[in-house]
């Protein structure tokens, strides 16, 4: 059992930077792939970014150098760091966590616990 919470979402201008936590409780915090996605209106829910409990990170093309993760096991919370954020990354930003195949840490499909989502909007 896990429960996530996010914060950390707001406006922000193009260019600009958010950081979004994501508080985990629950048992084995750190054996799990955690993970952030996105979804904005009419679209369906995108992926963003994994972290691995043994594999590393995974990051979508299109935040691939803006954004990056980081889980601080000890204090059982991740932290998504957006930086040069553009009007396209608005949505809202959901994290999750699962024990997904280390090929498939993508595939919202795969994770079994989410939080209740940050609105983050970004505006030109």
């Amino acid at each position: 059992q896990v429960q996530l919470v996010e914060s950390g979402g707001g406006l922000v201008q193009a260019g600009g930077s958010l950081r979004l936590s994501c508080a985990a409780s629950g048992r084995t915090f750190s054996s799990y792939t955690m993970g952030w996605f996105r979804q904005a209106p009419g679209k369906e829910r995108e992926f963003v970014v994994a972290i691995t409990w043994s594999r590393g990170s995974y990051y979508a093309d299109s935040v691939k150098g803006r954004f990056t993760i980081s889980r601080d096991n000890a204090k059982n919370t991740m932290y998504l760091q957006m930086n040069s954020l553009k009007p396209e990354d608005t949505a809202v930003y959901y994290c999750a966590a699962g024990r997904p195949d280390w090929t498939k840490v993508s595939d919202r499909h795969q994770y079994d616990y989410w939080g209740q989502g940050t609105q983050v909007t970004v505006s030109s």
